[in-house]
């Protein structure tokens, strides 16, 4: 049985600028699976840099609100919403709330440099 707490995950500031904590990826632990998981976190104000993956995203708000941008949409998220981000799509999200925005990140196939592709 593999169990991780998310204090145990290293915390760095990711390529898209948001704070993040990788929780599993298939590349660097040994799991049967093909997807990656992280959290992230958008402190009030902040937005992430426009990026874009080979695979696609989802995104699960556990706690604030944002503006998710993909491509030329735009929609508020708040608590608990769920967003699908398709391959290929420019992607960022806005924190708008006076709290920080958590979500969690599930990448398919699993997360790895050569994916993405900050679009600055």
């Amino acid at each position: 049985m593999l169990v991780i707490h998310l204090k145990d995950c290293r915390e760095f500031t990711a390529g898209d600028q948001s704070t993040l904590r990788e929780i599993l990826n298939p590349t660097k632990e040994k799991i049967d699976t093909g997807y990656s998981l992280a959290w992230a976190m958008i402190r009030p104000g902040e937005k992430t840099l426009p990026h874009r993956l080979t695979g696609t995203e989802v995104y699960f708000i556990i706690s604030g609100s944002g503006r998710m941008y993909i491509n030329n949409e735009e929609k508020q998220l708040e608590k608990h919403d769920t967003v699908y981000i398709p391959p290929h799509a420019v992607q960022s999200i806005q924190n708008i709330g006076q709290e920080n925005l958590e979500f969690l990140c599930i990448v398919d196939p699993a997360w790895h440099p050569a994916c993405e592709k900050i679009m600055i």
